[in-house]
């Protein structure tokens, strides 16, 4: 990941000049601070910051995005003005999430407060509650079941909230690896069946009647756990749109669990999702066919395996999350 270091004089110029009046000016606040560079954003496009308002003792996370110079360094060699034009839409999705649908998610599938967004000439600041300081400073490793449990109530409550959403303004087709958007990756993919059927398996989930939103990237990297009871809240929103469920869940499952893991819990997965994701619609949902629902998911979860298995073998066919359970939920949904 290439971007620049919070120590960076460059970065230091930016925070100075450009940053840091900026939310002082927003938030009509000049105690406003800087404290730390949290990460660079992939690629190159920015970074993530800790400010803190000495006049109200906040702390604050500011995605800072820059999206003027598209980078040519990417850390597996997909460049190019296709990929930048992805990523630049991306953080356009993510800003639209933030201001027109979060204010939608209840702590049952918690997201951070959008305290201010700021236009910038090249970007955007978006300054958001600091999850941390809110007690949610709690990362998973893999194979941590209990927590990919709790994750998998995260996200069918997320999904029971947006059961039928047109998703205007954020993806078409949610999911940063769908096969409209990685046709490069495709043509990298060694000849078969699964090369061959890519398109038949995309317009499965595409024509599936049960569309909700789905977060596009859900996995633990971006997810946040309270240090004091079993709430979740998630971030980067920035492959948020339309899908089928299991697309979300298939993709979390297979990123938080390795081989072992898969084949001691794997059974388990849909099970609980369906079953939360059934009380959740009794509320938002009260007249919906869960029955159809379930059985839709059903058949689609295999087939939401096989579409990612698809986008590895064509990205990195050395992912550690290519294995025998990957490949065998790809034959279920290939028969």
């Amino acid at each position: 990941m290439t971007s620049i270091a919070a120590t960076d004089p460059s970065f230091q110029i930016i925070l100075k000049q450009k940053i840091l009046p900026k939310l002082q000016h927003a938030l009509q606040d000049h105690s406003v601070q800087y404290v730390e560079q949290l990460q660079a954003l992939w690629s190159g496009y920015g970074s993530i910051i800790r400010c803190y308002s000495k006049d109200k003792d906040q702390y604050y996370i500011v995605k800072y995005v820059q999206t003027s110079v598209p980078t040519t360094d990417h850390p597996r060699g997909w460049s190019g003005e296709k990929s930048h034009q992805r990523k630049v839409k991306s953080y356009q999705v993510e800003t639209e999430f933030y201001r027109q649908y979060a204010q939608c998610c209840t702590l049952d599938c918690k997201v951070p407060t959008l305290h201010k967004i700021v236009e910038l000439d090249d970007g955007c600041l978006l300054l958001m509650e600091d999850l941390h300081a809110s007690g949610y400073d709690v990362r998973a490793d893999k194979n941590d079941w209990h927590k990919l449990k709790l994750a998998i109530t995260w996200l069918a409550n997320f999904h029971s909230k947006f059961m039928f959403n047109n998703a205007d303004d954020l993806w078409s087709q949610g999911g940063y690896w769908h096969l409209a958007t990685r046709q490069d990756e495709l043509a990298a993919m060694p000849e078969s069946e699964l090369k061959q059927q890519a398109c038949n398996l995309d317009m499965r989930l595409k024509n599936a009647k049960f569309q909700t939103l789905i977060h596009g990237d859900a996995k633990f990297e971006n997810l946040c756990f309270h240090n004091q009871n079993n709430q979740v809240a998630a971030v980067d929103f920035q492959y948020i749109g339309r899908g089928v469920g299991v697309v979300d869940l298939a993709y979390l499952a297979g990123s938080a669990l390795e081989q072992t893991s898969l084949e001691k819990y794997g059974d388990q997965i849909l099970p609980l999702y369906l079953k939360t994701l059934k009380q959740a619609l009794t509320q938002t949902q009260p007249t919906l066919d869960f029955d159809q629902l379930s059985a839709e998911y059903s058949r689609l979860y295999p087939v939401a395996w096989a579409d990612f298995y698809r986008f590895l073998l064509g990205w990195n066919p050395n992912s550690w999350k290519i294995n025998p359970y990957i490949k065998k939920m790809t034959t279920l949904a290939l028969s």
